[in-house]
């Protein structure tokens, strides 16, 4: 007997507290499955899009961009104090060059990843291990056709070197990999963590926003009844 005042409490807390979150609860699973109910790629018009046949870049005159090697896209940057092109071929190749003497640069070494993360990451003085990976190959994590050099910090942070861009690619902290796992299961999809419109998703989100609407709608009818005369409610 003892217990039931506070069992009663607890009822009426949780009456309030779902006319206070209830209705933002409603509209949190109304719009989730308005946005899983179509691939993003169709959200976004991808699917408008006519295919049009890929054209290579050449510039008359230059060395970088010549008819000997069709470029898809060329990148400048400044690396180590030079101007550096990075360019991608039409079938997805990609090299560095000096833009001043178009002199090919070799891909990263180990201590090249080394440093360009103790130069450019926090951190990046406690270095664990690095481990190089091919494009086929590549750590979860990153999900990039992108070979790399993977740098360990001492606090669990993957940095990703890019092999022939000499760039950062990513960085994959611990905060990062317990979010993309969060995501994963908010999405349903732990094997890709991408895909945000497929049959499971759309089918439990129906079945959560039926199951706030009736929730909504009994609160609703609790209150009426309770205001009813001769009501012992």
């Amino acid at each position: 007997m003892a217990e039931k005042p506070l069992m009663l409490r607890l009822a009426k807390w949780h009456i309030w507290l779902g006319w206070l979150v209830g209705f933002p609860i409603l509209m949190w699973m109304a719009s989730g499955l308005f946005m899983a109910a179509r691939p993003i790629e169709e959200v976004r018009g991808d699917h408008m899009r006519l295919p049009v046949e890929a054209q290579p870049l050449i510039l008359p005159g230059s060395a970088l961009a010549s008819e000997e090697f069709p470029l898809k896209e060329m990148r400048a940057v400044m690396q180590g104090g030079r101007a550096i092109a990075i360019l991608t071929g039409m079938d997805g190749s990609v090299r560095r060059v000096d833009m001043d003497s178009g002199t090919p640069l070799p891909a990263l070494s180990a201590s090249d990843a080394r440093r360009i993360v103790g130069e450019r990451i926090v951190g990046g003085d406690k270095i664990t291990s690095v481990r190089q990976f091919e494009a086929d190959k590549v750590p979860f994590d990153f999900r990039r056709p992108v070979p790399v050099w993977q740098v360990v910090l001492g606090d669990g942070t993957h940095v990703y070197v890019g092999r022939d861009t000499g760039e950062i690619e990513a960085v994959r902290t611990g905060w990062w990999r317990a979010y993309d796992f969060m995501w994963g299961l908010h999405i349903m999809d732990l094997q890709t963590r991408e895909e945000t419109s497929h049959p499971i998703l759309i089918i439990f989100a129906a079945l959560g926003l039926t199951g706030a609407l009736f929730g909504c709608i009994l609160m609703f009818r609790r209150r009426t009844a309770r205001r009813m005369p001769g009501s012992r409610s």
